[in-house]
């Protein structure tokens, strides 16, 4: 009788196919994840998140069943991708503006997975639709990219590469990344290196100066690159308002503009995905030759650059590092080839090719 059960019990194990494990994992705030399978439905809560599964996935389009368009993808890499995927156009949106999230629409997709922003912590209405998305047994993770962009890309990219069953890629894509941010790293670790003083304009445009940012995301990649942030000690948080008497003031060794499409309503500093370079230079010539800005050290001596604004919600982030050091010690940078940079992460990690202008200088 016992041989009889032994006998029963090997044929059941040879029939019944190998057993998929859970997985369990901690988000970015430290709350445990747990799926019973690599997620297969996604709902998105920031729509530009794709592209981040993109560095994932060669299909990504595929495992995402509704997204949030609060924060979306901008116009030229959604075409790209639904000239990839056609499919794209099959995603239902499940909230919009404000961060809002329609929890019925959510939970209507039957997702395995609910992918929300550090942006959506602490906000009550969020908390309320992420409790009752899991009290309908829907796992909800949360990733950033965007508030602390330099400390939470990498752990969120394996956090999400872990959920849907893409360890090897998202760990490719750590080696790649940190393998550059070391290199910045060890060749700035010597204390007697200068750091220059830097002004960073965001959203720039020659009138109504100056948009800047105190602590974290570009001014992270500031101190990173071997430069020094002048707006840290004139902006208590993030982002703030400067005079031009401030900036003419100041005068910093470096100004640097950001820009993108978001702009060109507000005839500022056009840059991105879907710009031209002739565009970008012409805008940023007018820029850094509006009074008040043209009599900037910086200007004058052509220590001045543009760059794309939406490089702080994204881990391609790391060529606007490497952009920033070669600007700021061309000596100890001269190698460094951001360009490349990007051509090598479109190669080897993304599915979609988006052309565009990311940075512009005189």
């Amino acid at each position: 009788m016992t041989f009889m059960r032994s006998l029963l019990t090997v044929v059941l194990l040879l029939f019944a196919g190998p057993v998929m494990a859970a997985i369990t994992v901690s988000d970015i705030i430290g709350r445990e994840v747990r799926l019973e399978a690599p997620a297969q439905r996604i709902v998105l809560g920031e729509g530009r998140h794709m592209a981040v599964l993109g560095l994932l996935h060669d299909d990504p389009v595929s495992r995402v069943v509704g997204w949030r368009l609060d924060k979306a993808l901008d116009d030229p890499t959604l075409a790209a991708y639904r000239q990839a995927f056609p499919a794209i156009d099959r995603i239902v949106p499940v909230g919009a503006g404000n961060r809002n999230i329609s929890i019925e629409s959510v939970i209507s997709l039957n997702p395995d997975l609910v992918v929300l922003s550090l942006m959506d912590v602490g906000d009550t209405a969020n908390d309320r639709a992420r409790e009752q998305i899991e009290a309908a047994g829907i796992p909800v993770v949360y990733v950033d990219f965007f508030s602390h962009p330099q400390e939470n890309s990498i752990p969120s990219l394996k956090i999400l590469g872990q959920l849907t069953g893409a360890e090897t890629r998202a760990g490719e894509f750590a080696e790649f990344y940190e393998t550059r941010l070391n290199r910045i790293r060890e060749r700035l670790a010597d204390p007697g290196i200068e750091r220059p003083s830097v002004f960073f304009h965001v959203h720039a445009a020659p009138v109504n100066c100056c948009s800047t940012v105190g602590g974290g995301v570009f001014s992270d990649f500031i101190a990173t690159a071997g430069g020094r942030n002048i707006g840290a000690d004139a902006v208590p948080g993030v982002l703030g308002n400067v005079s031009l008497e401030f900036l003419i003031g100041a005068d910093p060794d470096f100004y640097i503009a950001t820009g993108g499409t978001h702009m060109a309503a507000r005839g500022g500093l056009v840059l991105g995905s879907g710009v031209d370079r002739a565009e970008a230079e012409a805008g940023f010539a007018r820029l850094i030759a509006a009074p008040g800005f043209s009599s900037l050290r910086a200007v004058e001596q052509g220590r001045v650059a543009g760059v794309w604004h939406m490089f702080n919600d994204t881990p391609l982030h790391i060529a606007l590092i490497e952009y920033l050091a070669r600007t700021f010690h061309p000596d100890l940078f001269g190698d460094l080839d951001p360009e490349q940079t990007l051509a090598e992460i479109e190669e080897r990690f993304s599915p979609v090719s988006v052309p565009g202008t990311w940075w512009v200088s005189p």
